[in-house]
């Protein structure tokens, strides 16, 4: 029998994620030895994607195989023995022809940037200070990523990839002046690796100034390379919502709600 988990995490403490030889503490880690300890055997746990270390997800699926149906509460099992920065908000059984990452149709990624130093938001925002940004000119800037197909050079490790072929349906930045918050949310059929932290690189570099809106088009175009570029700070960098042709998640999680707030149409 196949489950489909859909959970939340904060990423803060995490090393991203994925399980990987050389990473201690990842995401699927933890959650493996959750399950390992109710079921008193190995789960394997499939995930829709893979995320950095420090990047939540206010929406993020997985999906387990079991043999049989469990005879107790899994969600409310699941709740009690994970860590508090990891939170089960359903399980829903699928057929095991339906797959978590594979047969995901689009993902959004949430970008959130201050610039005024607030504590509460240092964990979930990403903080750059006293940044002097033309707003306008970032929104041009979206634009041309929404008008992009090719994403290798904003990719981390093109090489890992067959393509570099992205269908990106949906590109916005919301600011909120006042406040001194931002928001850049991205939709796309797939990510690349590091895709969504480059794109909000260039978008500051092409909002202060530093380089064109020719210059981005012509580095989205593979015709010119910034020899120095990095991604930006993954702790403003939320997971959001993943969809699915068969499948509606609840919007329940309320975090990213409230970083939301005031920064939306």
């Amino acid at each position: 029998m196949r489950y489909f988990l859909h959970l939340g995490f904060d990423g803060s403490n995490y090393s991203g994620w994925q399980k990987q030889k050389n990473t201690l503490n990842t995401v699927q880690e933890v959650v493996e030895q959750t399950l390992f300890q109710l079921f008193k055997q190995a789960v394997t746990v499939y995930g829709c994607g893979r995320t950095d270390a420090g990047v939540h997800a206010s929406q993020y699926v997985i999906h387990i195989n079991l043999e049989k149906a469990p005879r107790f509460d899994l969600k409310f099992r699941l709740n009690k023995n994970l860590p508090d920065d990891i939170a089960v908000f359903e399980i829903i059984e699928v057929t095991e022809a339906q797959h978590c990452r594979y047969d995901a149709v689009a993902r959004t990624y949430d970008y959130f940037i201050h610039w005024k130093k607030d504590p509460v938001l240092l964990r979930y925002s990403s903080f750059y200070e006293d940044l002097t940004l033309d707003f306008n000119l970032m929104r041009k800037a979206a634009a041309l990523i929404l008008e992009t197909k090719d994403f290798k050079a904003l990719c981390k490790q093109a090489d890992l990839y067959d393509n570099t072929l992205c269908q990106v349906s949906r590109c916005e930045l919301f600011v909120n002046e006042k406040q001194g918050r931002l928001r850049f949310s991205i939709t796309s059929n797939r990510f690349l690796r590091g895709m969504v932290r480059f794109c909000v690189f260039f978008l500051l570099k092409v909002g202060s100034g530093e380089i064109t809106l020719a210059d981005f088009q012509e580095i989205l175009n593979q015709e010119k390379e910034l020899k120095q570029k990095q991604p930006a700070f993954p702790n403003g960098l939320f997971l959001s919502k993943v969809e699915y042709p068969f499948l509606e998640l609840k919007n329940t999680h309320h975090l990213i709600r409230m970083l939301k707030l005031d920064l939306e149409e």
